[in-house]
């Protein structure tokens, strides 16, 4: 299985990119991850977890039976560093996700901008034409970033917000995030059980 490449950016809703890093590590898959700075303040204070970009220590992110059983699939790469496999177009890989992903970070990929790894893994997959999911969590949208999405998704990108549904019936708000996330792994063809589907809500 070709591994994933997985980008947590500074827009609202870490929980939703730990939760997917979780999932597909769970699943087997190797992940090559980069965060953001904003990221990293985004969950410390949303979730209260102190990550330090510098030393990039998994134990900040996953819980300890997954670090355990499945973090040597995980290869954490720093926002500066442009030597990753992951910059070239000759690194294989299954996908990347953007998750969830800032106006700013969108912005910058609709104009192909290039300024740290996030935006050149992506430009990467958008001209290598492969999978590109990205997850937009922001509310109301301006015109100027319904634009943004419109060019990207032109390019080849998948436009996937944070919007779960309700029809699984949600319990908790780990539902809310399993829902987004699960719709996540169907793109990149990863199987899982995290919620029910319409056929099977009743």
């Amino acid at each position: 299985m070709s591994p994933v490449v997985l980008a947590i950016t500074g827009a609202s809703g870490s929980a939703y990119g730990r939760r997917l890093l979780q999932v597909l590590l769970q699943a087997e898959r190797t992940v090559h991850l980069v965060m953001s700075h904003a990221a990293a303040e985004v969950m410390r204070v949303e979730e209260g977890l102190s990550v330090d970009l510098s030393r990039r220590d998994p134990a900040a992110l996953l819980d300890e039976q997954t670090l355990a059983d499945h973090g040597e699939r995980l290869h954490w790469h720093g926002l500066s560093d442009f030597s990753a496999g992951i910059a070239s177009g000759s690194f294989r890989t299954g996908g990347m996700v953007i998750c969830p992903c800032s106006m700013g970070t969108l912005g910058a990929l609709a104009n192909g901008m290039s300024s740290n790894l996030i935006h050149r893994a992506a430009d990467v997959h958008v001209k290598e034409r492969r999978k590109l999911i990205l997850v937009p969590r922001e509310t109301p949208l301006s015109t100027i970033q319904l634009g943004n999405m419109h060019t990207l998704s032109q390019a080849g990108a998948v436009i996937l917000p944070a919007m779960p549904g309700f029809y699984h019936q949600p319990r908790a708000v780990s539902d809310l995030v399993d829902f987004v996330v699960a719709r996540i792994c169907d793109q990149l063809e990863v199987e899982h059980d995290l919620a029910r589907r319409w056929s099977e809500s009743e």
